[in-house]
């Protein structure tokens, strides 16, 4: 039975090359808009899983995707890191100084503005997918119109690169996690969890906690709050661990169980590499 996975984006975006990358056979793609669209298509199961992008080393972590994979019940299974590189591509046989134009995502363009500096004539759009502007650019055979995406788009859809790697910052990672509506029946050999938790508004209360996961030889890779709405002034603790040996994180998971007012896992998984 073929998979099927939901990505933000279509075909050529980041999202796409994760599934490339990430699976070892060809899945059937749901191409979701909005990660809103994501996360309920997992839900009411009209995709096997999906690849939901959660945190940038620049941009830091996208956090209505924490939002989304509470309010939807989405439960982590995998995660890929992949290496961002932005390319500014256009039809062929255009070269930079042709370019009026360039379309893409606003987090794209602001990875790239300093590339741009250097070309004051072109006019920077901004649009809710990368890979979707390089097959506009194709489909209505567009001149004087550039897109910045990875280079899947430009392979894809018959584009030039006229300018690769057009990034500020070289070192530019996404992680990536897979997501699907149920936890895995047989998990393997997981080293890495994600839970939500609330505790009691008190002094000392997240000091705590944070020493049973450090007790427990449990090494902690993020921390994000946001607000329970139902309750102004409390917040939830979105938490990343990583462990070696699961019987400590099995102690740690017990204690915070009981001393959290409120206590989810979001997904048990091998850890990916970065």
């Amino acid at each position: 039975m073929t998979q099927k996975i939901a990505i933000q984006g279509i075909k050529g975006s980041f999202h796409h090359q994760v599934v490339e990358q990430y699976y070892d056979s060809t899945p059937e793609l749901l191409e979701c808009s909005t990660f809103d669209a994501l996360a309920r298509a997992v839900a009411e199961g009209e995709c096997t899983q999906a690849v939901m992008a959660l945190e940038n080393s620049i941009a830091g972590s996208i956090l209505p995707n924490y939002a989304l994979m509470d309010q939807y019940g989405l439960v982590i299974t995998g995660e890929h890191y992949l290496g961002i590189e932005h390319n500014l591509m256009a039809l062929s046989g255009q070269t930079i100084e042709d370019i009026d134009e360039v379309h893409s995502h606003p987090m794209a363009l602001l990875q790239c503005k300093k590339f741009f500096l250097d070309y004051p004539h072109i006019k920077l759009v901004e649009s809710y997918d990368t890979a979707e502007e390089a097959l506009k650019i194709s489909k209505n055979q567009t001149k004087a119109r550039g897109a910045v995406a990875g280079i899947r788009a430009s392979e894809i859809y018959g584009l030039e690169i006229l300018s690769p790697s057009i990034q500020t910052i070289k070192n530019n990672v996404t992680r990536f996690v897979i997501v699907q509506s149920e936890p895995l029946k047989e998990p393997g050999n997981i080293s890495k969890a994600a839970w939500k938790f609330v505790l009691d508004h008190k002094r000392g209360s997240l000091a705590t906690a944070l020493n049973v996961v450090s007790d427990c030889n449990l090494n902690l890779t993020k921390i994000q709050s946001l607000p329970v709405i139902e309750t102004p002034g409390k917040y939830a603790f979105f938490v990343d661990v990583t462990f070696d040996n699961p019987e400590d994180y099995k102690k740690a998971k017990s204690l915070l169980q009981i001393m959290a007012t409120a206590f989810k896992v979001l997904g048990e998984y091998p850890s990916g590499k970065s």
